[in-house]
């Protein structure tokens, strides 16, 4: 970093701004993960009654495999986009025209979801969504490396994931509210008002992200000419005789396998073990978007004033001992909400700093390259948790309750992963 960047002031306002990328973002996935698997299974016989919308009638296994597979081509789709993205310069920036291109085509797959006959329908545009989102997000995250000092980082990206939260919130409740009323009146309308809403949402925060930040024309100078490739990239961060990079990359592939199969199987828990309607279990699981937007602030000074491993450490240890008291606790809708409540509170600590501690194993000059080996652990996660949680629950009759123990599992290997790690 040159002098005139080191002294580059930090702006809360801004960041708030920045933050509606992420709000976009994050507008998408709750209501992706809350509805889709109960479309996939609803009609099966090992859940009569306990939904009343139009399913597909698949199993657990195959359903939240449907809900990963198109992943396998954003574990390398993300990590090239963020790539390329260091050496995109023209008239609209350096990360805005992944933006432009990226969010109409996710926009497109993600509205004709409920519209879907069948379930290669709905499988085909679940590619889209996921094909749309994988063109923008790894840039529309680099602009935490971009605009923003190694120091300052864990605090930007708390205000970052809060902006996110209330995304979440969006979409966990208002998608909730639109599906319960809108379900009144016709059940099909009630399937489409929450892809529709969160669609209008996410343009809407996109245009905001898109008019109001600024990109620093001077990172052109600072970034690589070459781009070697995710593989290359990971071969880079093998090589290192330093295997802190390579602890971190595991460290996230295990936790976010773990967030992964519980967020995808959250709804089919609700609804298929607990009973409760699909629109209610959608408001229920946004208490932990609640409570990770009231302590993603903190979240992000916790891990910039003792340290971005040592606040991981944290949330990976309250997480593990949560999952696995949940998964005997909870019996209905009050034991639900208030584990999910300390869930969030724990999540933040290792979400909040998980990306800014890739930055400070990784190369300044190339932001965009170590936010893509990000999201390629974190995508392969979004492969590997749900289809083996799916696995899991398929084989032990169809419990939802089994993926509670299968999260504490990896959120504990993830603690023995960055135990070992050297600190920054």
């Amino acid at each position: 970093m040159t002098a005139a960047a080191a002294e580059r002031p930090f702006y809360y306002k801004k960041t708030i701004i920045v933050g509606f990328g992420f709000l976009g973002i994050s507008i998408i996935w709750p209501i992706f993960n809350q509805y889709i698997p109960i479309f996939l299974q609803a009609g099966n016989p090992a859940f009569e009654g306990s939904a009343d919308v139009r399913g597909f009638g698949l199993g657990p296994a195959l359903a939240l495999f449907i809900m990963t597979w198109d992943n396998l081509i954003n574990v390398f789709v993300q990590p090239w986009v963020g790539a390329k993205s260091d050496q995109t310069w023209n008239r609209f920036g350096r990360r805005k025209p992944w933006i432009l291109l990226g969010v109409p085509i996710a926009l497109v797959g993600f509205i004709l979801i409920p519209f879907a006959q069948t379930a290669v329908a709905i499988a085909a545009f679940i590619l889209i969504t996921n094909f749309g989102m994988a063109l923008f997000r790894s840039p529309t995250v680099a602009w935490l490396g971009d605009l923003y000092e190694p120091e300052n980082r864990s605090k930007a990206n708390g205000i970052i994931n809060l902006m996110g939260g209330v995304g979440g919130l969006l979409a966990f409740f208002g998608g909730g509210a639109l599906f319960e009323y809108f379900s009144a009146i016709d059940p099909e309308l009630g399937r489409m008002a929450p892809f529709i809403g969160g669609g209008i949402l996410l343009l809407a925060a996109a245009l905001v992200a898109l008019l109001g930040v600024r990109e620093p024309e001077k990172v052109r100078a600072e970034a690589e000419p070459d781009d070697p490739g995710v593989l290359a990239n990971l071969q880079t961060v093998w090589r290192n005789p330093d295997k802190s990079g390579l602890l971190v990359l595991l460290g996230i592939l295990l936790w976010f396998m773990a967030f992964n199969a519980l967020e995808a199987g959250l709804s089919s828990f609700a609804v298929f073990t607990l009973d409760i309607s699909p629109g209610t279990a959608s408001i229920y699981a946004g208490s932990i978007t609640i409570s990770f937007i009231l302590f993603a602030v903190p979240a992000g000074l916790i891990g910039t004033k003792y340290g971005r491993r040592q606040a991981i450490r944290i949330g990976l240890t309250g997480l593990t001992v949560l999952l696995f008291v949940g998964y005997f606790l909870i019996q209905g809708a009050v034991t639900f909400i208030a584990i999910l409540v300390l869930a969030g509170i724990f999540w933040a600590c290792v979400n909040v700093n998980s990306l800014p501690l890739v930055y400070d194993h990784g190369d300044e000059r190339r932001i965009g390259a170590y936010t893509g080996l990000y999201y390629f652990s974190s995508q392969l996660a979004a492969v590997l948790g749900p289809t083996l949680g799916g696995v899991v629950v398929d084989t032990l009759g169809s419990d939802y309750r089994w993926l509670f123990l299968f999260s504490a599992v990896f959120m504990g290997l993830a603690w023995i992963v960055i135990q070992r790690m050297r600190p920054a």
